[in-house]
């Protein structure tokens, strides 16, 4: 099996623990194969190395790095025979664990040889790709902050979620899918093809990579007096049984917001305009993953009434 490795030296972990690279080398000549590694060097350029692999011939594309890296090298191999394998080192690594692909140290280079291919959906939001989640509102905001860390980790992040939890103003959405339409005020609305945002934080329970859908979940307000109870379901797998949430499920939407303003693909920031179109490119992904990936339940959601 021909196989291309792109590490990202900046992503998070690695930016911290560059060994990932000489365990890379190291696994590539214990295991004998007809692989090699290479370095990204500025943004999208994981992209470009991704797509040169597939037209040498790689069966394989490896990511090292996190949901960001995972998205360029993603994009390049949609639709192509090649496989995308995940070594998931970022903050999140929100596909990652939907998948159950092991952690660098706990499997995630044997699983490349020795787990099994799924082909999964990917997303498309204004023509931007994406494969774990996107998202507008609150959303967006805390990717752009976030990306503009020096330091990032748990903490980091929820430090960051703190400071800007009670400034930031929820907006207007108009939100259709071909069968109907809802207008309502949202603090995030979160468009996702996994369950999980990452760190098993989870926006979307029941949401599966491989059913042609995409999961829609609005969160309409964050005060005071929700904020931590929020929280707490969404690392409990129990956000839907919040007054203050909405889901939908569908395999595309329209979005019309208020103003032009920014929008995340898996955690990378883009500035779009008040209109936006999502769909969805059904088993379009290939994908290592363990050979008993876990099991995710698809629990039948619509919208709640308005509040």
């Amino acid at each position: 099996m021909k196989a291309r490795f792109i590490f990202n030296p900046r992503s998070g972990h690695n930016l911290r623990n560059p060994y990932l690279l000489a365990r890379a080398e190291a696994f590539i000549k214990e295991r004998d194969l007809e692989a090699n590694v290479v370095s990204t060097q500025h943004p999208r350029h994981a992209t470009e190395l991704a797509r040169a692999a597939v037209e040498e011939g790689c069966e394989l594309v490896v990511a090292i790095g996190g949901d960001g890296t995972m998205n360029e090298v993603a994009a390049a191999l949609v639709g192509t025979p090649a496989a995308l394998g995940l070594i998931p080192c970022g903050s999140g690594n929100g596909l990652g664990r939907h998948l159950g692909i092991p952690g660098p140290g706990k499997g995630a280079f044997r699983n490349l040889l020795e787990g099994e291919t799924r082909t999964i959906d990917t997303g498309l939001v204004n023509g931007i790709p994406f494969f774990n989640a996107m998202g507008m509102g609150f959303d967006a905001e805390m990717s752009d902050r976030f990306n503009r860390l020096q330091r990032r980790g748990l903490g980091a992040y929820f430090r960051t979620t703190f400071q800007a939890l009670f400034t930031f103003r929820s907006e207007a959405y108009v939100i259709r899918n071909g069968h109907g339409s809802v207008v309502t005020r949202a603090f995030i609305v979160s468009i996702a093809n996994s369950d999980q945002y990452g760190n098993d934080c989870y926006i979307a329970p029941g949401a599966s990579v491989d059913d042609g859908n995409l999961d829609v979940t609005v969160v309409k307000t964050v005060d005071v007096f929700n904020a931590v109870p929020l929280a707490v379901r969404l690392f409990t797998k129990s956000i839907d049984g919040s007054p203050s949430v909405a889901r939908l499920r569908g395999n595309h939407f329209t979005i019309e917001r208020t103003a032009p303003g920014l929008l995340h693909t898996d955690g990378e920031t883009h500035e779009q305009g008040r209109m936006v179109e999502i769909s969805v490119r059904p088993r379009s992904l290939r994908v290592r993953v363990p050979t008993s990936p876990r099991a995710n339940r698809n629990i039948p959601v619509t919208f709640l009434p308005p509040r």
